[in-house]
């Protein structure tokens, strides 16, 4: 969701005084998956939206406990391409893949990685 939109939504919650009271599980979430997809830091993403850090971190906090209560699902799987030359070789024997986005998925195990590749092959 676009910061401006975002942004909006969470003013709608706020006092006066500048304290946010009774946001909704909906607003919480959109937050949380929002900060988990910014590829930014974390402050730019705070002050984009309109928050103060600790207000932001309460809110990541109730997303979390909303999730782990099974009131909202996690989203759904989604797929990721693997870019050309993306595969590179860890210190620790596993294998890293760069994927869509500059993402790194890690794997411990080639038998692991084949997997991952057989699943996500057209």
């Amino acid at each position: 969701m676009e910061s401006a939109v975002l942004k909006k939504r969470i003013n709608t919650f706020r006092l006066s005084s500048g304290q946010l009271r009774g946001v909704s599980q909906e607003v919480v979430m959109e937050v949380l998956r929002g900060w988990e997809s910014w590829p930014g830091s974390s402050a730019d993403f705070y002050k984009g939206i309109g928050l103060k850090k600790h207000q932001l971190s309460t809110l990541i906090r109730e997303g979390k406990k909303i999730v782990k209560s099974g009131v909202v699902a996690e989203s759904e799987f989604k797929e990721l391409g693997v870019s050309a030359g993306g595969l590179f070789a860890t210190s620790t024997g596993g294998i890293e893949v760069q994927v869509d986005g500059g993402r790194l998925v890690r794997f411990g195990q080639v038998d692991q990685l084949v997997e991952f590749l057989k699943k996500t092959a057209p």
